[in-house]
């Protein structure tokens, strides 16, 4: 063999190992491309996974109900005999609870169908009734006003059929009932069918001279004169809150928590002493 069929002979061999090394190194490069999409298909199953359960969580525990839909019969016993059982012991006149010989005020502005106000609602608010109204220390008047309610017309009628229900001095019973029943935000649950069921559901109203009230102009005139209110306090979200001396005069109060009412108490407690 000559020199130069040496030389060739050398280079076909150089160029099949070079060729090998490389299929060698596509095929580790592959097998590792499948071992990383193997456990990225993994993970992606985990992660979908947690995020079914923290989607069924959110739906269980969620602000607002999926479908606002009120609560009739039997079912709706637990509901009202819990409400009542917050509100014993209370005395209502028109959108205030608590007595008017209370030395602390405290006005609460809220949207019926605002998830927040749901949550203080079913919070630190039945607390508040528990340590501060039913001893006398505390009166809480509601007003409206809309935040969360897409419609205006929609949110005129359902605080009016509130106010309808506190010429009974029942109104507290209705707007509990509403919160606790409250639907998912602008899914279009107020209906008039809605508002009739929890019209029903409180003990003792007198529906006919419920329907009556819904329309006496001093009530949207009630929600109007609220609105303004809160825009001379400079309010844009709800809920909010005015505190001070009964009589005297009130501002703006800002909690730390809506579900434990020690932020509430610690402000009430200072003006009572004050």
């Amino acid at each position: 063999m000559t020199p130069v069929d040496s030389d060739e002979e050398l280079t076909r061999k150089q160029r099949r190992e070079a060729a090998r090394a490389e299929r060698r190194a596509l095929e580790e490069a592959e097998a590792a491309g499948a071992a990383r999409r193997r456990r990225l298909a993994q993970l992606g199953g985990v992660v979908a996974a947690v995020v079914v359960a923290i989607v069924v969580v959110l739906i269980a525990t969620s602000g607002g109900g999926s479908s606002g839909k009120v609560q009739t019969g039997t079912k709706a016993v637990p509901l009202v005999n819990k409400v009542e059982a917050q509100l014993a012991g209370t005395t209502q006149s028109g959108n205030v609870i608590g007595r008017s010989t209370a030395p602390v005020t405290l006005v609460y502005f809220g949207d019926l169908e605002c998830p927040i106000c749901r949550d203080f609602s079913l919070g630190a608010l039945p607390k508040l009734f528990q340590e501060q109204v039913k001893t006398g220390r505390l009166r809480i008047e509601y007003r409206s006003l809309e935040t969360a309610t897409r419609e205006p017309e929609v949110f005129k009628t359902q605080q009016i059929a509130a106010l309808a229900a506190g010429k009974q001095n029942k109104m507290w019973q209705y707007i509990e009932l509403f919160y606790n029943q409250q639907g998912e935000e602008s899914s279009g649950y107020v209906t008039e069918k809605f508002l009739q069921g929890l019209a029903q559901q409180v003990p003792g109203l007198n529906l006919s001279q419920w329907t009556s009230e819904r329309n006496n102009p001093a009530l949207s005139n009630q929600v109007a004169t609220d609105a303004q209110l809160a825009n001379n306090e400079g309010f844009s979200g709800t809920p909010s809150f005015l505190i001070g001396k009964t009589g005297g005069h009130l501002t703006k109060f800002e909690y730390t928590s809506l579900t434990d009412p020690s932020s509430f108490n610690e402000a009430i407690d200072k003006l009572a002493k004050a």
